[in-house]
């Protein structure tokens, strides 16, 4: 069993005001996104161009920040926010939702690519390799904060988190998913996208592998106990999310090459 690196969630405390982890890694994930953003914006197929960039990532930001608050009030903590409506404006006492994230995402390039007049699913493939390194710096802050650990488990790389009151070791299933959602994620769609693909390609691949991922962690990812399992003893929360998300990455994909498929033939 390896022992837990204890780090305070707290990287930054000037008096009251504390900085937690968790929301630098959220900053560190929108710069990153910001450079690649930059970068990609200069090959000639981009629909979004150098002098746009700025507010893409503003955009995308607000979209993150509302829908993963909403969605984690409606998809996770529901009671607690008919209980008390002012939660959902408590940010700072945690509670993030990826696929409430991925929703106001989507609903915000769909503004965006109205303001540029730009198709929504050329400028959902230009952002879909920027935020794999958001996610995995994201589950990193997580792990940092000791939260949405995994399962007990006997394998030699478990661990004991100090807030678990159960004290058990268990999966750090933060890192799986830091690994598959951040690194293995980005470096796939990175490769993918380097070359023009069809119109809606990369982002179904984006839909695809990451619901994907997120639905094999949840095997090994304690359930949230508010919630515990949705279906057959086994299903969670998150991958009864995830499968729209797999398959309509691959309509969109099939959809993609269908279409361009026709286009030359014509």
């Amino acid at each position: 069993m390896l022992t837990y690196p204890v780090i305070d969630p707290v990287a930054v405390a000037l008096g009251p005001v504390k900085v937690h982890w968790y929301g630098l890694m959220y900053l560190l994930g929108f710069a990153a996104a910001w450079w690649l953003a930059m970068r990609r914006s200069q090959r000639p197929w981009a629909p979004v161009r150098r002098a746009q960039v700025d507010d893409l990532i503003v955009y995308a930001a607000l979209g993150v920040v509302i829908g993963g608050r909403l969605g984690s009030g409606l998809f996770y903590n529901f009671d607690i926010w008919r209980a008390d409506p002012l939660w959902i404006f408590r940010i700072w006492e945690g509670g993030m939702a990826f696929h409430g994230g991925l929703l106001g995402v989507l609903t915000a390039l769909w503004l965006f690519g109205r303001k540029l007049q730009q198709p929504f699913l050329a400028v959902a493939d230009f952002v879909a390799p920027l935020v794999p390194i958001g996610l995995g710096l994201g589950r990193i802050g997580n792990f940092i904060g000791q939260e949405l650990w995994g399962r007990p488990t006997d394998l030699p790389w478990a661990m004991v988190f100090p807030r678990d009151p159960e004290q058990l070791a268990r999966h750090p299933s933060q890192l799986y998913q830091a690994l598959l959602e951040g690194l293995v994620l980005f470096a796939l769609l990175f490769w993918f996208s380097r070359r023009q693909r069809p119109t809606g390609a990369v982002g179904g691949l984006f839909l695809t592998l990451y619901g994907l991922f997120r639905f094999l962690v949840e095997f090994v990812r304690e359930p949230d106990r508010n919630i515990g399992f949705d279906l057959f003893d086994w299903l969670t929360r998150g991958q009864l999310l995830s499968l729209p998300m797999i398959l309509a990455g691959l309509l969109l994909i099939g959809w993609a090459y269908g279409s361009a498929r026709q286009r030359t033939q014509r």
